[in-house]
């Protein structure tokens, strides 16, 4: 049964935002990606609450942050309101570690790199962080987008279930998967998916990739062992772009490494960030 929500609210320019701060210590910043939402950080959260103080917030049109047709989705957007929301934080003279996993990786260096929000540490995790990385079921919806916004509703269902089913490593259990699916069903939900797949532009990578030499703070690649969405080869491809970062394989785990393994994910996070 799903007891995870956010219950406290930002108003950024854009829309309203669902956050949560939990736990006490140095701050520490979740960002999740695409198509799931902050439930993918619960059991990070559990382990690390007693040393950290966690932000953990819902991307403008994901989980429970407002959702409407004509909103901007692209990773440029998300990172101007990560940028709100962490000087509505008051963490600009705190420098917090900040941790973005799939597009919320490209968030993250887009707030510090295109935003100018200096993080003390970043961590990159089963991220988009260099193009190609569209998968090929996302790419081949983008070329046939009309057929797949008009495509008859259950069938769409079945179709985003199975693309998502290959995110995990280990089987999550129908509740689990249905969490993280509830938000693309329907009517609405068919739009939002495919209005988000409209938006995802990797011409922002490779901006990004050209100010990688302005990165000044350390950055740690932690990569599900077997990720089929972005495969670890990408992982040491953006390192070796990166330069200076620095790389560990999570076990037993997929492109959701933290809900395939949640305690190393964790571990790892506390390690670096501290």
């Amino acid at each position: 049964m799903l007891n995870w929500r956010l219950p406290k609210t930002f108003e950024s320019t854009d829309g309203s935002i669902v956050f949560n701060v939990i736990g006490e210590g140095p701050p520490l910043v979740l960002v999740h990606g695409t198509p799931s939402w902050s439930y993918l950080w619960r059991h990070v959260v559990d382990r690390l609450k007693i040393n950290w103080k966690i932000y953990v917030y819902d991307l403008l049109g994901y989980g429970n942050s407002e959702r409407s047709r004509a909103q901007n989705v692209t990773i440029e957007n998300q990172a101007r309101i990560l940028r709100q929301l962490l000087d509505f934080w008051e963490l600009n003279e705190s420098s917090p570690c900040v941790v973005g996993h799939d597009i919320g990786g490209a968030v993250v260096l887009a707030a510090n790199l295109i935003e100018g929000f200096q993080f003390q540490k970043i961590i990159l995790l089963d991220a988009v962080i260099i193009s190609p990385w569209i998968t090929d079921t996302t790419r081949h919806q983008q070329k046939y987008i009309e057929c797949y916004k008009t495509m008859p509703r259950h069938i769409y269902e079945q179709v985003a279930m199975a693309h998502l089913r290959t995110a995990f490593h280990k089987d999550p259990g129908s509740e689990i998967l249905m969490n993280y699916f509830d938000q693309w069903k329907g009517e609405e939900g068919q739009f939002a998916w495919f209005r988000n797949v409209e938006q995802f532009d990797e011409s922002i990578t490779d901006r990004l990739e050209k100010l990688f030499h302005e990165l000044t703070a350390p950055v740690k690649l932690l990569w599900g062992e077997y990720d089929t969405w972005l495969p670890p080869a990408v992982a040491h491809q953006a390192k070796e772009r990166i330069g200076k970062a620095e790389l560990e394989i999570i076990t037993n785990a997929g492109h959701f490494s933290p809900e395939d393994n949640p305690a190393e994910v964790s571990e790892k996070i506390d390690i670096f960030c501290r």
